[in-house]
């Protein structure tokens, strides 16, 4: 029985049909047996991921419409507690950190530093209470700069409107927008033309015909036509001091060193009278209609009727010293003289006449040099303005009606001549030693639009066009320069014609 036994257990040992009694139990087994959910949770994935292979007969997994991969996985997807950032979100994140104020209280914050500092604090915290209110509220600006930045040149006019600085740019500089040119529209030769502060050389009429004091020789330029012509000659050593053109017509008063007034009628180029009277040369001239008054070196000024023979009407010792500037109002009520005595003189018009009286109205003794340069304004009578010399250098402004100077302007330059510009109510000024420049002022505030350069020498005359859009110049440089300033824009006024001739009335006729 024993040889029995061993050969089963041998059979038993080699056979391998039957289930293996011995060994150490299958990984498998052991799961189950410790984990009977994971057990199920393994076979019904397993009879799921079958019956889904059996159905998609694909070689390549589809995807659902989600765009997941309905290929079976192993192991079950584990989720996660903490989700990961932005995953889930629907909305893009960005990469800056953009703060909400719906929590900040402005107002409040507002009232914090706007309210009435308490009497406790030290000054230095008032101070900063100060600056940060005006740099924390919402009308003052963002940024501060430690230093200002450096303010523009004086009259400097920026089409783009830079901010320079905190500092109020003039209001007549913001509502300019003309175009002003820095270079001439021409330039005129002008020889022989004598540098002497003291005379009067240059007019231009109403007939737009130019009048030039040359040396010895006087000059006609017809600006509508660019023709040139001389008009007459001085004999010997004598010369030219003074010209003055009537305000209607064709004549034309000329002063000579030799003290006598010779009065031309240019449309014929011909001399009508000679009228003497002034022991020295004739400096200056003025019209007041058929009333011609002359100034001398003398000082003496003397009024001339020329319609009649006996001309003089009146002679005045005006001035201690020579009279360097005449000029009468435009309503013909008011005569201003100027000498190198530093005295500016106002002269009333006799009571139903063209020349003034003996005694003078007004004595100003403001200047510090001498006064040649003299303007009336065109559109405000009573005010005059003077220029005084080299010692002086001021522009003022003279209120005729009360006797007071309304307004004194240091030009830093010796002022030779002044005009008045109507187009845009505008005072221009024509400086010597020691810049040589012309400037152009607004009134009344007197602030600078613009200033001319070019001349090499200093400006000695202006003369206005008749149409009162072109300024001439006269230098010692010996050349004359037009400038197109002043011309009108045509959407606010018509332009008037240029080179209108002045209709001649029942003065041609009474002239002698």
């Amino acid at each position: 029985m024993s040889h029995l036994k061993y050969w089963n257990d041998m059979n038993n040992v080699l056979s391998l049909d039957g289930p293996i009694t011995k060994g150490p139990q299958p990984r498998y087994e052991r799961k189950k047996s410790s984990n009977p959910s994971t057990s199920s949770s393994l076979n019904s994935s397993k009879q799921r991921s079958l019956s889904s292979s059996c159905i998609n007969l694909s070689k390549t997994p589809s995807k659902d419409n989600e765009g997941r991969s309905k290929t079976p996985t192993r192991t079950p997807l584990r989720k996660s507690k903490t989700p990961t950032p932005n995953k889930s979100s629907k909305t893009s994140g960005g990469d800056r950190f953009i703060p909400s104020r719906v929590a900040s209280n402005l107002e409040l914050a507002h009232f914090k530093l706007s309210q009435v500092d308490n009497a406790d604090d030290s000054p230095s915290k008032k101070e900063l209470k100060r600056v940060m209110n005006e740099n924390l509220n919402a009308n003052s600006k963002i940024l501060a700069y430690k230093h200002k930045a450096p303010s523009a040149p004086e009259g400097f006019q920026n089409p783009n409107r830079v901010l320079y600085s905190q500092t109020r740019t003039p209001a007549s500089v913001k509502s300019s927008n003309r175009y002003i040119p820095q270079a001439p529209d021409r330039i005129l030769d002008a020889p022989d033309i004598i540098d002497d502060y003291y005379l009067n050389l240059l007019d231009w009429g109403a007939n737009n015909i130019l009048a030039a004091a040359l040396g010895s020789h006087v000059y006609l330029w017809n600006a509508g036509t660019g023709n040139i012509d001389e008009l007459m000659a001085l004999e010997g050593n004598d010369y030219v001091c003074s010209l003055a053109w009537i305000q209607e017509g064709d004549y034309l008063a000329i002063g000579t060193t030799q003290g006598t007034v010779e009065l031309w009628d240019c449309s014929r180029a011909k001399r009508l009278r000679t009228m003497n009277g002034h022991s020295a040369r004739v400096g200056s001239l003025a019209w007041n209609s058929f009333i011609l008054t002359s100034g001398s070196r003398s000082g003496q000024l003397i009024h001339h009727d020329v319609r009649q023979k006996e001309h003089v009407l009146a002679t005045v010792p005006a001035h201690t010293q020579e009279i360097c500037g005449l000029k009468w109002s435009p309503d013909g009520k008011y005569l201003a003289s100027g000498g190198n005595d530093n005295v500016l003189n106002i002269w009333s018009a006799v009571g139903g006449g063209f020349h003034a009286g003996n005694t003078p109205l007004h004595v100003f003794t403001q200047h510090q040099a001498a006064v040649k340069a003299l303007a009336w304004c065109p559109w405000q009578p009573h005010i005059l303005a003077s220029g005084g010399g080299t010692a002086d250098r001021h522009i003022r402004l003279w209120n005729n009606n009360t006797g007071t100077c309304v307004n004194a302007i240091d030009t830093k330059s010796q002022v030779c001549a002044l005009l008045w510009a109507q187009n845009y109510k505008e005072l221009v000024s024509g400086h010597g030693f020691a810049n040589n420049e012309v400037i152009i002022w607004k009134y009344p505030a007197m602030t600078k639009v613009a200033e001319l350069n070019g001349h090499t020498a200093r400006v000695l005359h202006l003369a206005m066009s008749p149409d009162a859009t072109t300024l001439l110049t006269a230098g010692a440089d010996e050349t004359l320069r037009l400038w197109k300033c002043f011309i009108k824009d045509p959407v606010k006024a018509k332009d008037k014609e240029t080179g209108v001739r002045a209709k001649a009335g029942a003065l041609r006729q009474c002239i002698r």
